[in-house]
């Protein structure tokens, strides 16, 4: 199904309030209207009428974590770039974001696209994304723009406890709805290989969806698992979409879930592929990516011959693209956020045989000023009226995940480098309910954003827990030992080589205060570690409480046998109500004066 411009139209809610639009409306007030006055990108007087440009087409979502429904998602405060990165998008962050890529204050983008007056202005602007609302930008974007190819760059299958209850076929089949022309990976992997190759088949049997990968190859024999790129034809246009998977999915997730495959950047592999597409006539090459940002800037650098590389990973938000020079042209190297709440409009135009000029834009998904998809909405309120089984426990979905845990009065949101208050209550409860001194949390991106007053449900908690690997550990750990811990998360983060870079954010802490000098070299990043004011001890052991081991089961150190989100539900419930959390974050040392940091949030 396509929409046509009219149709689009009539689905932005309320198209009989002229003149309301998304400065003046409150959401939830039946006023809401994109208007004449607003400016999104720079480019268009409506937000979401963006004028066909050229002849090739590329919308793009990414790092969408199961979230079907609308939901709030606070940008992050802390985004630090080291090396050639600082200063550079997308290390920026609050106001100097925002006079970096030209974009007012006080307006629909500040709010997207920063963490400023969060709480604020997501009163005023209700919630974003919502896969139904999505696809109803995407089916108008299409109808502008025949032939245009969708791209998913992967995390779409992991992020919330329908995702997991079902072991993915809630995705998949919404994916089927969907219909992406071509997808690549990440958390998918972690159903294990098995399950994704199913996965995979029975999107590609139902649709004609293209899964890509250049980089998983067979550890046996060195073939590749998947096809490297597709060639599709748009417009009289020759396409080739390239597939680049998370690089370090088997280091960063349990290798175990995916034995028998390895991955890794292979630029040299990349270029291989890229060379063979241009011989087979392609005349624009797409680079879908996975790696995040900071490794595709520097892919981007060294591969030649792709035009575009569409990123994700890293869930950052970057409104206009980076140009990045290269031996023999340029490449454009994209963002698109996470949890569905951008749309990535990329416009080629093509001519004798090669890209002529472009134009981007990064839509932002405001889901109570656009009326869902009906097909997709559908299936969704069918998806959560449904009973299932899980862990041997009957229920119903829509029971489940509304049943509130706790009453609100906190901003909770994870996402920064550090920690989020959301990371808090987590160290904060393995804490309590382990009865230890120490907790640790993994630094993941996934998991969305509340405001206050808003009451903490089932599946609220779950976006920030649902793992195939929940298992809740509690281990004896020397200073010695934490120090070290946290010294590699750390060089992983702040490793001025971005091919080093192999995942998300640093370990979230509780109970210990430490500081942070990520410019410092290899193993002195760590400072200062102290526990109830004292001086952490190298020599002596600590009862550290901790979840996600990537070991495999039976074989996971002081694994305690509980699930994470059953120690979390247990403690909210007994909390009862959650006030305002304090952070704690390290201090950070040597970062003065970096645009990758505001306290102005």
């Amino acid at each position: 199904m396509s929409l046509s411009r009219r149709e689009f139209l009539q689905m932005l809610a309320v198209a009989s309030a002229a003149g309301i639009n998304l400065e003046t409306a409150q959401a939830g007030t039946g006023t809401q209207r994109v208007a004449s006055s607003v400016k999104a990108n720079n480019a268009s007087s409506n937000m979401y009428e963006v004028p066909k440009f050229g002849n090739v087409s590329i919308l793009h979502m990414t790092d969408m974590h199961a979230q079907l429904k609308p939901v709030y998602f606070r940008e992050p405060s802390i985004n630090l770039g080291v090396g050639s990165m600082e200063g550079n998008a997308p290390h920026l962050v609050g106001d100097k974001f925002l006079k970096h890529f030209g974009l007012e204050p006080n307006t629909p983008a500040a709010h997207a696209f920063t963490c400023i007056d969060f709480a604020e202005a997501a009163k005023k602007y209700g919630k974003v994304g919502g896969f139904a609302h999505l696809l109803t930008l995407i089916k108008h974007m299409r109808e502008q723009r025949p032939g245009a190819f969708l791209l998913d760059g992967g995390d779409n299958w992991q992020g919330n406890a329908l995702a997991l209850w079902t072991d993915a076929q809630s995705q998949i089949d919404a994916m089927k709805i969907a219909k992406p022309d071509f997808f690549t990976s990440h958390w998918e992997a972690t159903y294990t290989a098995d399950r994704m190759l199913e996965g995979i088949a029975d999107l590609e049997g139902a649709t004609d969806c293209n899964f890509v990968a250049q980089n998983i190859r067979d550890s046996d024999f060195m073939e590749r698992v998947f096809k490297p790129y597709v060639i599709r034809e748009q417009n009289g246009v020759k396409v080739a979409v390239v597939g680049q998977a998370f690089p370090y999915t088997s280091i960063a997730n349990p290798r175990w879930m995916t034995e028998g495959w390895t991955f890794g950047i292979r630029d040299d592999e990349m270029q291989d592929a890229v060379d063979a597409a241009r011989g087979e006539g392609a005349e624009v090459v797409v680079v879908l990516s996975h790696n995040g940002m900071d490794v595709d800037l520097k892919m981007a650098s060294r591969v030649t011959g792709i035009d575009a590389i569409m990123g994700g990973h890293t869930h950052d938000a970057v409104p206009t693209p980076t140009v990045v020079k290269n031996r023999s042209g340029q490449t454009l190297v994209t963002n698109a956020g996470s949890n569905a709440k951008y749309l990535g409009v990329l416009d080629f135009d093509v001519r004798n045989g090669k890209v002529q000029d472009y134009k981007y834009h990064l839509l932002p998904v405001f889901s109570d000023f656009i009326e869902p998809d009906k097909e997709m909405q559908e299936y969704i309120d069918k998806m959560y009226s449904q009973n299932i089984e899980f862990e041997g426990k009957k229920f119903n979905v829509g029971e489940r995940t509304s049943d509130v845990l706790a009453t609100n009065d906190a901003l909770l949101y994870r996402r920064g480098n550090f920690t989020g208050t959301w990371d808090q209550l987590l160290c904060d409860a393995l804490i309590d309910v382990n009865d230890a001194q120490i907790s640790f949390s993994p630094g993941v991106r996934w998991g969305t954003s509340l405001i206050p007053g808003e009451p903490i449900t089932y599946d609220d908690m779950m976006t920030h827990v649902a793992l195939t690997y929940p298992n809740v550990t509690v281990n004896e750990f020397t200073g010695e030992q934490i120090k070290g811990i946290l010294e590699d998360v750390c060089d992983n983060i702040f490793n001025t080589d971005p091919y080093y870079q192999q995942g998300g954010d640093m370990v979230r802490v509780g109970g210990l205060k430490y500081a942070c000098a990520p410019k410092a070299e290899k193993g002195k990043r760590i400072l200062d570690m102290e526990l109830g004011g004292e001086p952490i001890d190298p020599k002596k052991s600590y009862k550290v409480a901790g979840w996600a081991s990537v070991a495999e089961p039976g074989n996971i150190p002081g694994d305690t046998g509980e699930m994470i989100w059953d120690q979390i539900e247990t403690w909210l419930r007994d909390q009862k109500h959650i006030k305002p959390v304090e952070l704690n974050e390290p201090v950070l040392k040597g970062m003065d004066g970096n645009p990758g940091y505001t306290n102005k949030c």
